[in-house]
């Protein structure tokens, strides 16, 4: 049997290690008997309120960073992000006294207080590229995932400073063996067609993304779930095969389709009757165009103030910022331009409300490990070492971004390692590597051995004014020391599409691999669904299924620095930078947080806004 003090913080810890005060404002949070995790905290000497639990050392997190010696301008005028970190998760399935029904205190919001909510109106964000899917499976890209989000609900979700809540879960109860979860779902909930949500539909869910036959992008998520039971019309039982410490985080992506229409549709066929819970129901979706949600009335938590919920896809990030200045636009869901971002910051403030946060997704270039100019660590060694990360921060991004040495953001502070091979700009050594293995130039410079020739091609996707630079950026540095990288654009669909197909040879886009649950094992475990580098790696393998199979917090972080590492090592993908999360809003959009530390989060909570047209 597990330690009680360690299955009650493996659910609690969600963000990095915390006082006492915090650790039991998180318990009432998620609605867990504060009286029971005080007397474990008694127990075992757990009464300083200002002493956080050590760890180690980490890079500050929320400043601006300075320019390289490479120069660039750098927003110097603009003020700093509040000092925060993204979520530093340990075990989040550790078990623990039940829950129980309650919701998460009101967070502060920017709304001058007074003012009272209005009803009406349509709130316009904007994204970059295509909604190809309304399927909770495909709501991994932003864009995707806002309008997703507001049509469907989970379990229970992450709020705006990463701690747990319950959403559609009344109550949940981890077994002391953390084998098995109990979830109870509010009694009253309606599908948007008027039909009720019932623990057949959660049953419904679970099964259908542990079925291999229907390939879920999620599956890996699920793959020690053993069982769901019915216990009633409101309760099931998820019994594990296995520890897995990242059950309740992934229960978070849990969005939940009504049994009675995804059993017919399928999830191929899904989207143009996409129904859910969501305060929004889906009223027109025109994949590159836009998707309009429209509020549902008889939503379980209140009628939303909004009529409606609108998505325009617009990819030049010009316009973008033209739209929101205008007032055509109140969002944009997707990040503006540096320079824009920037005049946002110092020049309308007066208009507009910026959200600024530590980036957690990283910008990179999947590279396919099994594509013969690619196979090869050397390689890709080089290309990160002739890679001038330091001029696409400073120039490119005007100091907006922090340099990636592994797929884990220096802001999640607990699993984060910078003690990792690094690769500084140096096209001198990127020769020398590419020389010492037998690269030899061509009679057109680039370099080739044993009839393999290193070129390649980078799809980005269709319209992207704000990575395309950067591939052009790269490509010119690839170039100096013999390799040949050729870029072209492709919908958003068609380069997941293929890359999960072994068919593309490289991308460049931003993926978040580590956040709020550090479990990388549908990226890089040979047979995860999201391989996009199609990396196999046995002892990779072990590392990644070791990672969810413990929550003892010391035993994760251990791990998923040696994850880290050995990612740096092999060179896997070209990681560049984490872009500042910044979040531009109009004003006039009213009863927003004031500060999300998450700002994924704050799309969830659109049926709380209103519009203030005056």
């Amino acid at each position: 049997m597990l330690d009680s003090m360690s299955r009650i913080s493996g659910i609690m810890n969600l963000v990095q290690p915390v006082t006492r005060r915090q650790f039991l404002k998180r318990a009432t949070a998620i609605g867990v008997s504060v009286p029971a995790f005080a007397s474990l905290l008694a127990a075992c000497g757990g009464d300083d309120d200002d002493e956080p639990t050590p760890v180690p050392p980490t890079p500050t997190q929320g400043s601006v960073p300075t320019p390289g010696p490479s120069g660039g301008a750098t927003p110097t005028s603009a003020p700093e992000p509040t000092a925060t970190t993204a979520a530093a998760a340990t075990p989040t399935s550790g078990g623990g006294a039940a829950p129980t029904a309650t919701t998460a205190a009101p967070a502060p919001t920017a709304t001058p207080a007074g003012e009272q909510p209005v009803m009406g109106g349509v709130l316009v964000t904007q994204g970059h590229q295509e909604i190809a899917s309304l399927h909770p499976d495909d709501a991994g890209p932003y864009v995707h995932y806002v309008i997703v989000r507001n049509i469907h609900e989970p379990l229970v979700d992450l709020d705006i400073d990463y701690a747990f809540i319950p959403v559609l879960a009344a109550s949940y109860e981890a077994a002391e063996d953390a084998l098995s979860y109990t979830f109870t779902i509010h009694d009253g909930i309606t599908f948007h067609d008027g039909e009720p949500l019932t623990s057949a539909d959660i049953k419904y869910n679970f099964d259908w993304y542990r079925d291999p036959a229907n390939a879920a992008v999620l599956a890996t998520d699920y793959a020690n779930v053993a069982d769901v039971v019915i216990e009633d019309e409101l309760t099931v039982t998820v019994k594990m095969s296995a520890i897995d410490a990242a059950f309740l985080a992934n229960v978070t992506g849990l969005l939940i389709v009504p049994e009675h229409i995804h059993s017919v549709t399928g999830k191929d066929n899904y989207s143009p009757q996409a129904t859910g819970t969501g305060p929004f129901k889906l009223k027109e979706w025109k994949a590159a165009e836009y998707t309009t949600l429209s509020k549902y009335v008889d939503y379980w938590q209140g009628e939303p103030y909004l009529d409606e919920f609108r998505e325009d896809i617009i990819p030049e990030g010009s316009v973008r910022a033209v739209r929101l200045e205008t007032g055509e636009a109140d969002n944009s869901v997707w990040p503006l331009q540096a320079q824009d971002n920037l005049r946002f910051i110092n020049e309308l403030s007066d208009q507009f409300d910026v959200n600024r946060a530590p980036g957690t997704a990283v910008n990179h270039f999947p590279l396919n490990n099994e594509k013969p100019a690619l196979a090869d660590k050397v390689v890709r060694q080089a290309m990160l070492y002739a890679t001038d990360r330091d001029s696409l921060i400073n120039d490119l991004e005007k100091g907006l971004s922090v340099k990636a040495h592994s797929g884990y953001s220096p802001a999640v502070q607990f699993y984060y390692n910078d003690d990792v091979k690094k690769y500084d700009y140096d096209p001198e050594m990127a020769k020398k590597l590419l020389d010492d293995a037998g690269y030899v130039p061509g009679s057109d410079g680039i370099r080739e051995k044993d009839g393999v020739r290193l070129s390649f091609t980078c799809t980005v996707i269709t319209g992207d004014q704000r990575r395309r630079p950067e591939a052009e950026v790269v490509q010119q540095n690839l170039l100096a020391v013999g390799i040949d990288m050729q870029i072209q654009e492709a919908p958003v669909a068609t380069i997941l599409e293929q890359l999960m197909a072994g068919e593309m040879d490289a991308s460049l886009f931003n993926w978040t691999y580590g956040t709020s649950e550090p479990d990388c094992r549908s990226v890089f475990r040979s047979d995860g669904a999201r391989n996009f580098s199609h990396y196999k790696n046995p002892v990779m393998d072990e590392l990644v299924d070791a990672g969810v199979a413990t929550i003892v917090p010391e035993e994760r972080q251990q791990i998923y620095k040696d994850i880290q590492a050995l990612t740096a090592e092999d060179a896997i993908f070209l990681y560049v930078q984490f872009w500042e999360d910044i979040q531009i809003w109009n004003k006039r959009i009213k009863g927003r947080p004031a500060q999300a530390n998450n700002p994924a989060a704050v799309y969830p909570l659109i049926w709380t806004f209103w519009k203030d047209e005056s």
